[in-house]
């Protein structure tokens, strides 16, 4: 699971005409899901994103998470993500997971986020979207949960 994380003064998100979500400050997600995701993955990636130190605090260091600060997340599925432009000009998505599993996993994570007091705003999972937002600093990461090692027996 990847998600890339956008710090923002404000963001939105509409279908067609139709706004389907839009908070003040806080965080701008991204996310990607692949094959081998699982609700691990989701957890792992909330509880991170729920945490990060990455809003100023009185002395402008960065010391203030979400939860600390107060902020929303616009959450907004993006199987692109997982594009692979190795070869060719054209992108490769074999890497992103059937939209059935991952509209499921997406709404898992989105929840997870809800369950810690988080404000979750999203877009409309496998739609057309505009996005737009303003990036505070700017801050951007890219965040991935843990590659799962195979055991052998």
């Amino acid at each position: 699971m990847r998600v890339l994380v956008q710090r923002c003064k404000e963001a939105q998100v509409t279908v067609g005409d139709e706004l389907t979500g839009r908070i003040e400050s806080g965080l701008m997600l991204l996310v990607g899901i692949t094959h081998e995701d699982t609700e691990k993955d989701a957890i792992y990636l909330a509880d991170k994103i729920a945490g990060l130190r990455i809003f100023e605090d009185e002395q402008e260091k960065m010391n203030l998470s979400l939860i600390d600060m107060g902020g929303a997340v616009l959450s907004v599925s993006q199987f692109t993500l997982y594009g692979d432009c190795r070869k060719g000009k054209r992108p490769s998505f074999a890497a992103a997971a059937r939209p059935e599993a991952a509209e499921l996993l997406y709404e898992t994570f989105n929840q997870l986020l809800r369950d810690k007091g988080i404000q979750v705003e999203t877009g409309r999972f496998g739609a057309m979207m505009d996005v737009t937002f303003t990036n505070w600093g700017p801050v951007t990461l890219m965040l991935e949960s843990p590659i799962r090692q195979e055991t052998h027996a």
